[in-house]
């Protein structure tokens, strides 16, 4: 597979949401705590990027909205779209706002690895979109993470880390350099130094 190119690149927040988390964080909660963080740091990433963004929320009565640490990163009055299936190319109007960007390039972070974001990346997949899910940006309790990983791999999805998006969408040590000292609170990923 060739790198990432940020022109064809979406950001596709999914399920990133407090009920989601919690939940999680039962089993493993330094785990669900840093996923939500590099999430939150790629997400930064993305906007000043100016990578579009599509954030989805399953039952946000019940799960709450999207993460106050993501949320904080992203543009105000950027709508969460409400996801009712678990994966989101079986939503119409969520399937088409991912068309409506262009983009052919999904990467994907949020909740969890092992459902809504295996089935988001798997029919994203069979449309014949790139998926590329970040490993250290997603997140399930225990092994399900690890589960789910391998099922997005063997479907003919990628795994990556956030660290390595960031480099693929900057591509030059120029750019990387400029970048950092354009948006110094987001020159690392979350317990990483660069």
């Amino acid at each position: 597979m060739p790198l990432l190119d940020r022109s064809d690149s979406l950001l596709i927040v999914i399920d990133a949401q407090p009920g989601f988390y919690a939940s999680a964080a039962v089993q493993d909660s330094a785990a669900a705590s840093r996923a939500r963080d590099v999430a939150a740091w790629l997400a930064g990433v993305a906007i000043a990027l100016e990578v579009p963004i599509l954030v989805t929320e399953e039952d946000p009565a019940r799960n709450g909205s999207t993460d106050p640490a993501i949320l904080r990163r992203l543009p105000p009055g950027t709508q969460a779209m409400v996801k009712p299936v678990f994966g989101l190319a079986d939503n119409p109007k969520i399937l088409v706002a991912v068309e409506a960007t262009g983009r052919r390039t999904a990467v994907l972070v949020g909740c969890e690895t092992d459902v809504c974001v295996g089935q988001s990346a798997i029919g994203l997949l069979d449309r014949g979109y790139r998926v590329l899910v970040v490993s250290d940006a997603t997140f399930s309790p225990g092994a399900m993470h690890d589960l789910g990983l391998r099922r997005i791999r063997e479907q003919g999805g990628e795994v990556g880390h956030a660290k390595g998006v960031y480099y693929e969408w900057l591509r030059t040590l120029d750019a990387a350099v400029r970048f950092e000292a354009e948006h110094p609170d987001l020159a690392s990923p979350p317990g990483f130094s660069l």
